[in-house]
């Protein structure tokens, strides 16, 4: 079993199916008591293509704009989720440990952000989920969860997912 782990860096796509990942973090938080989970959820920096498109249609504040709402939203539903879930599947004294779940939206490319954050908050152990997405993907987990894992200076637990 890992040593002492108080910081959990649980990674989210948001899709439908990745609550066993979330399940498995939050799970850890029963064997070290101490231990916080940060939610994070990357969101991959629009390309300057599409930023220059964009602009030619809108002006670059009104984009802004919308971005930012847009992160403000997600923050909103990641903490409906979090609620969601401690309130069909964890006891009482347990939902009470994780109130104070963190959650975080940052913008970039996934495997990195993650890392970055990861480093960031110290994070004793990173923890995703990773989906088959074709017949490739029956023998190799996915990109972010495999770039992550390689790339990584931390513990990193992988978690599959149903789904394709």
């Amino acid at each position: 079993m890992l040593q002492d782990i108080r910081k959990i860096l649980y990674v989210s796509d948001l899709d439908q199916g990745s609550r066993p990942a979330f399940r498995a973090a939050v799970s850890l938080c029963r064997h070290y008591p101490d231990a916080q989970v940060t939610y994070l959820h990357v969101i991959e920096s629009l390309s300057s293509t599409t930023r220059t498109l964009l602009n030619n249609v809108m002006e670059e504040e009104k984009l802004d704009e919308l971005l930012h709402r847009g992160v403000e939203a997600l923050n909103v539903k990641i903490r409906e989720r979090i609620e969601r879930f401690c309130e069909e599947e964890l006891e009482e004294r347990d939902a009470s440990s994780l109130k104070n779940i963190e959650s975080r939206i940052e913008e970039g490319v996934p495997w990195r952000k993650i890392l970055e954050v990861g480093d960031e908050m110290n994070a004793d152990l990173i923890v995703m989920g990773t989906r088959k997405h074709n017949a490739l993907g029956q023998a190799l987990i996915g990109s972010t969860a495999t770039k992550t894992l390689t790339h990584s200076k931390r513990p990193v637990l992988i978690v599959p997912l149903d789904g394709s």
